[in-house]
């Protein structure tokens, strides 16, 4: 089992930036592909980000060009850098660990406003 805790969220004005960070522990963090999904208010959970074991990393359509995501086994960690925010990315974002079980972080908020 691992436990997932997401930093980095706030509040930034349209065109800003930043940097997400999700720190796992419990587990061996380089056997899990590793995710970031958003929550939006009245909207569904939607997959934002992803990147597997390997390093191979796929993108929302909605984010691609603007968001980043990356990993450091090292120190059991994945991040989203997050550019040219709009306020639409307005959301509580999560981290996900998959492997054969899907675990998830309790959200941080980013609100883009200005």
């Amino acid at each position: 089992q691992v436990q997932l805790v997401e930093s980095g969220g706030g509040l930034v004005q349209p065109g800003g930036s930043l940097r997400l960070s999700c720190a796992a522990s419990g587990s061996i963090f380089s056997i899990y592909a590793m995710g970031w999904y958003r929550q939006a208010p009245g909207k569904q959970r939607e997959w934002v980000a992803g990147i597997t074991i390997d390093g191979n990393i796929s993108y929302a359509a909605s984010v691609k060009g603007r968001f980043t995501i990356s990993r450091d086994n090292a120190k059991n960690t994945v991040y989203l850098q997050m550019d040219s925010l709009k306020p639409e990315d307005t959301a509580v974002y999560y981290c996900n660990a998959h492997q054969l079980s899907s675990y998830w972080g309790q959200g941080t908020q980013v609100t883009v406003s200005s």
